[in-house]
């Protein structure tokens, strides 16, 4: 069921982790907006199988792929990987004993990320349940 009220919220939220998760990927590859790397708390980076460079490469593979994901209309999936994906971040980002102030704003949009996801059910189609006509009356069991 498509609902009005909800609509300029889910757009809004679709654009955000469509858009910024590729932006943030891309940036990966060059580090024009940020050295990312330095984000890596030393316990990441021991426990990393690859060096940190080769590891944020694949960061950002996954981050273009979300919001390739979100923005292709399957925010009610990638809406739950991005919020787990900005938690690992933050909590990442805390084992750093720095960036406390971007670990909460990472764990804000988690949240943000969450509601997406749960209103892409209301917005990205419905489901074969949903569009069969009810009669009102239950089948017999």
């Amino acid at each position: 069921m498509h609902d009005d009220r909800t609509s300029t919220s889910y757009w809004a939220l679709r654009l955000v982790f469509g858009i910024v998760p590729i932006v943030a990927g891309l940036d990966k590859f060059t580090n024009l907006l940020t050295n990312w790397q330095d984000y890596l708390s030393p316990l990441a980076v021991r426990m990393l199988p690859v060096n940190p460079g080769t590891f944020m490469a694949l960061v950002g593979i996954i981050e273009i792929a979300v919001g390739i994901g979100v923005l292709a209309g399957w925010a009610r999936i990638f809406g739950w990987v991005a919020a787990g994906w900005l938690l690992a971040i933050a909590l990442d980002l805390l084992l750093t004993g720095r960036y406390f102030d971007v670990a909460a704003r990472d764990v804000a949009l988690a949240v943000s990320a969450f509601v997406l996801a749960r209103l892409a059910p209301l917005h990205e189609g419905v489901t074969a349940r949903e569009a069969a006509p009810s009669t009102g009356t239950r089948a017999p069991a």
